[in-house]
């Protein structure tokens, strides 16, 4: 039997967590559970690179928010959107951040089946360490805009003064936001952060 990718479901219904994890198991397919999309991006880069199943009305970050900070931040595991609101304006939205599918609830199986097998097709056509690139991009997504202000200025090769002049706040807000990215990235010196920075842009 073919292996595939695990897939990871992000939904704040527990029913549907549970039904969708059910319903794939029983295909033998490995899946994750997210009942937040905070929590999705928290564990991004610990995850096997896979497919996303993704709901598009959550509290907190909406499945469309999170999908747009995931393709800003490029971790490009493809996303088949699942709702119970569709509708032809969040299909769109979804589409255009490059979203493999969109269905609504409930679906039947074999949609999903099919959606998802798009969706792995999409995944084997990585470039030669797309893996390392895309985890790299998984840690970034982890950050906040201001975290990744912070990050970017570093990128560049600014002081913190620099950074927090640019940004209009104090060099100590600048350090907090550096250590909050560092800690986020599991980066231990300053050289590692350029690194996963510079893996994310290749």
């Amino acid at each position: 039997m073919l292996t595939r990718p695990p897939v990871h479901i992000v939904d704040d219904d527990p029913e549907v967590l549970e039904s969708v994890s059910f319903m794939l198991a029983s295909e033998g397919i490995a899946t994750t559970c997210h009942d937040c999309a905070e929590a999705f991006v928290s564990a991004l880069p610990e995850l096997a690179p896979g497919c996303i199943v993704l709901d598009i009305l959550m509290p907190g970050m909406s499945g469309l928010q999170l999908q747009k900070h995931l393709h800003e931040n490029g971790c490009r595991m493809p996303v088949v959107i699942v709702t119970g609101h569709g509708d032809v304006q969040s299909a769109v939205a979804a589409m255009k951040e490059g979203a493999i599918d969109f269905i609504q609830k409930p679906f039947a199986k074999a949609d999903l089946m099919a959606s998802l097998e798009t969706a792995w097709a999409d995944l084997a056509r990585p470039a030669p360490g797309e893996d390392e690139r895309s985890r790299a991009r998984c840690l970034l997504a982890r950050l906040t805009q201001r975290e990744s202000e912070v990050v970017a200025g570093l990128v560049k090769g600014q002081a913190n003064k620099n950074i927090a002049f640019d940004m209009g706040i104090s060099p100590r807000t600048v350090e907090l936001y550096r250590a909050n990215a560092m800690r986020k990235l599991e980066a231990r010196s300053l050289s590692e952060l350029l690194h996963i920075a510079f893996l994310a842009g290749g």
